[in-house]
């Protein structure tokens, strides 16, 4: 075996002393310890961002592996690999000799490998007269069986944090929908909030507030951001709950678990209070139009596309949207809450057509506190749409086209 290890790097590269701490780490080796290469280069992957290396420098690091013929990389084995650049670069698919060259310098000032280079810069091994090697110049793997310990609780530390965030959004998710479709409950049930002197029209402030805690929520997001978010929205989801269950005891004060099933109660979609209010005399006098299962007609745009466009409709929808039956039903309840009128509503599906006007509804809910007044935008919808000038492609791309500069900005 070689007596003296090379530690001065070959050409114009400099030593540092974080390169003499990586080769001191390598010659701490125990003897006995033995880690499966593969298993220690996933949790590398893992650990990448506190590590501090780029994909492509664990690819390099993928390739400089595969020269190691054995699987397990012990303590007391040779660990020093010497593939040509031309070799290397074949095992990292091709990369340039540049780029490989810079990767290398990031995985040795990462304390991955170490160098060991030769007199003139080449790598190669010299062996002995029985033609074991004695002397190796190239990269030595030691770092990663020293340090595996080290790789393995960074890797557990990312997967259990990211189980948290998981955690945690599924638990954003669940509140959304349930303060969602409660709302949408209370409301067509004429359920009353329990302000004194106030009656159903209050469930258009529950609706303000539950939309004002969904902005907050950032595309991307820490665990540490999104946890007082969704203790805010779990507290809504059991104030709303409260207000349901109050209105049930209010109406069987005997009911019991086994009485306390959910049942179709007369509806009255008109309960909130209209954003419109100088609509509010003939509103007793006009009936919201119900959409007919043999009226349901699919609209010009695949439904796929509409929801991509206005996701947010499908938080209303009792028990999802599969067809455009339930998006027109979803849109009555979702239009009621906006505070649009029926008037308004009535007029937008006779002159636009039931899909359309619903397909418009979802648009508007999507945008959120970028309209002021829902019915007075999709009044002045109608009245292009009488004239002809009102197309609902345009609204729908310009919707999809703000989702996908969101999702490249974040």
């Amino acid at each position: 075996m070689q007596s003296h290890s090379p530690t001065t790097p070959f050409g114009r590269r400099s030593l540092m002393l974080a390169h003499v701490a990586s080769q001191m780490v390598a010659t701490e080796r125990p003897p006995e310890k033995i880690v499966h290469k593969w298993k220690i280069f996933h949790a590398i992957c893992t650990a990448r961002p506190r590590i501090g290396v780029s994909e492509r420098s664990l690819s390099v690091l993928n390739a400089l592996l595969t020269f190691h013929p054995e699987t397990a990389l012990t303590g007391e084995d040779d660990l020093i690999v010497f593939p040509s650049n031309h070799q290397l670069s074949r095992r990292a698919h091709g990369m340039p000799a540049s780029t490989l060259r810079r990767h290398l310098a990031v995985l040795v000032d990462a304390g991955l490998i170490v160098r060991r280079d030769s007199p003139n810069g080449k790598r190669y091994a010299r062996k002995d007269d029985a033609g074991e090697i004695e002397l190796a110049f190239g990269f030595d793997l030691s770092p990663l069986v020293v340090r595996s310990e080290e790789f393995e609780s960074l890797a557990a530390d990312i997967e259990a944090e990211a189980r948290a965030l998981k955690l945690v959004r599924e638990r954003i998710t669940l509140c959304r929908r349930d303060i969602a479709k409660m709302i949408a409950t209370g409301i067509e049930e004429g359920v009353p909030t329990r302000r004194a002197g106030q009656g159903p029209a209050d469930w258009q402030e529950v609706h303000a507030a539950f939309r004002t805690m969904v902005a907050q929520i950032p595309r991307t997001a820490t665990r540490q951001e999104l946890e007082p978010i969704a203790d805010e929205l779990s507290q809504l989801a059991d104030d709303v709950l409260n207000l349901l269950e109050a209105h049930i005891k209010s109406k069987n004060p005997s009911a019991n678990e086994s009485h306390s099933e959910r049942h179709i109660q007369n509806s009255n979609p008109d309960a909130p209070i209209d954003l419109e209010p100088s609509l509010q005399e003939g509103r007793a006098a006009r009936a919201e139009p119900k959409p007919q299962p043999s009226r349901v007609a699919e609209s010009s745009y695949p439904l796929g596309m509409v929801l991509s466009a206005c996701p947010d409709i499908v938080d209303y929808a009792k028990a999802g949207i599969s067809n455009w039956r339930d998006f027109l039903a979803t849109a009555a309840v979702v239009r009621s809450m906006l505070g649009i009128s029926p008037s308004a509503w009535e007029e937008a599906q006779t002159v636009m057509g039931e899909t359309q006007a619903a397909i418009v509804v979802g648009c508007i809910l999507q945008r959120g506190d970028a309209i002021r007044s829902a019915g007075g935008y999709l009044r002045g919808l109608t009245r292009k749409a009488e004239v002809g000038e009102f197309s609902l492609g345009p609204i729908l791309m310009s919707q999809i086209n703000s989702r996908l500069h969101e999702k490249r900005t974040a």
